[in-house]
């Protein structure tokens, strides 16, 4: 089980890197798509700035790059190695699985990218 304090914790639930305490976006889930790059401009537990400066999140791109290809990885070797079906189905899986978790490739690439930059505090996490 994931607990507080561990990166893990708060790349997969979007929580604030620093106190983990509440989420960096103003509506968390991903596929609402109108609000997929909303965030708040600082946590209110710890006041930690999201955006450290301007166009702070462009990095998170080549993190994209990566994720989407640990997704298309994946895919064709239970599609293709494990199940067995054809090479085209199996691009066509790719595809689709791309498409889908698109929104959500987006957010785990933007919260690996923050935790990169900014470490997890147990003095900030403390209840005041």
């Amino acid at each position: 089980m994931l607990k507080k304090g561990n990166k893990l914790y708060s790349i997969l639930t979007g929580s604030c890197p620093r106190c983990h305490q509440e989420s960096m976006y103003i509506d968390p889930n991903p596929y609402h798509l109108g609000s997929l790059f909303k965030m708040y401009t600082r946590c209110a537990h710890c006041n930690t700035k999201y955006k450290i400066e301007p166009s702070f999140f462009y990095g998170a791109m080549y993190v994209s790059y990566a994720v989407g290809i640990a997704f298309a990885v994946a895919v064709f070797v239970i599609a293709f190695l494990i199940i067995g079906i054809g090479l085209l189905n199996t691009f066509i899986a790719i595809v689709v699985t791309m498409v889908v978790f698109l929104p959500f490739i987006i957010r785990l690439s933007r919260n690996i990218w923050i935790n990169i930059f900014i470490k997890y505090d147990p003095a900030t996490a403390r209840i005041d």
